[in-house]
């Protein structure tokens, strides 16, 4: 999976029904009942069915961040919310059932192997499922940046994976940006500070700089880095900056 549905909102109608689907499991399969009980079933359902929801969210608001941050996804962050959610599901579901609500007489262990596993079971294929074509089944908006001059004429959009870096070019900036799989660049009528502060994901390397740091591939030296298609040049004053983000991307 290299691509992600971060939007919140999507994720939240996710969770919905992961929580329904709970509601019904806790509420017709009873998993705890030995007959000595006498839970409200309806109320400990809709809890359950309530709790994934949360868990859910607490999940699209935390895989929202590191994509936002990283703007990419692969199997290894995929397992790691997976299994994030699952650990926060199952733990928040056993401190609710041993609440003096419900005081709960079943251990950690217990209540894992008896209930939780079975749960897991018969959930973590649905869950997968729903995650690997949630953005074929919920298309992802596009980000299109729209970069504009002082001039009525000078405009720019682009998607915003395509753009590579902005330099300063006296009273313009030129915008570099793939193409067809072509390197090319626009000239635009303003500075590097407004576009900074209009474009807030870009990393400043030098004074006249600005990259985008999904385009980092290497250090030909200690004050150049590649990026795709181009070489920009890395200031003492920004190379931390460039240093902590070439380990991440």
């Amino acid at each position: 999976m290299h691509k992600l549905n971060s939007s919140v909102k999507h994720n939240l109608l996710i969770g919905f029904l992961l929580g329904l689907w709970i509601f019904a499991f806790a509420f017709f399969i009873r998993p705890f009942d030995d007959g000595t009980l006498h839970f409200d079933w309806t109320n400990i359902s809709i809890s359950f069915g309530l709790i994934a929801f949360l868990c859910y969210g607490i999940i699209a608001l935390f895989q929202k961040g590191v994509y936002q941050k990283i703007d990419r996804w692969n199997i290894g962050f995929e397992i790691i919310t997976f299994l994030f959610f699952n650990v926060l599901y199952i733990t928040t579901t056993y401190i609710y059932y041993k609440s003096p609500l419900y005081n709960g007489l079943y251990s950690f262990s217990e209540f894992f192997n008896i209930i939780m596993i079975k749960s897991t079971l018969i959930l973590s294929p649905i869950i997968l499922l729903v995650r690997r074509y949630s953005t074929k089944l919920i298309p992802i908006k596009q980000d299109i940046l729209t970069i504009k001059g002082e001039n009525k004429l000078d405009i720019l959009k682009i998607h915003k994976s395509d753009l590579i870096c902005i330099s300063n070019a006296h009273n313009y900036i030129e915008v570099f940006f793939i193409q067809n799989n072509h390197l090319n660049s626009k000239l635009i009528r303003s500075s590097l500070v407004k576009i900074q502060n209009d474009l807030d994901f870009l990393v400043q390397t030098h004074r006249s700089h600005l990259m985008n740091p999904t385009h980092f591939r290497s250090w030909k030296n200690s004050n150049t880095i590649q990026m795709t298609e181009i070489e920009i040049p890395v200031s003492k004053k920004y190379k931390h900056r460039v240093l902590s983000l070439s380990f991440h991307t």
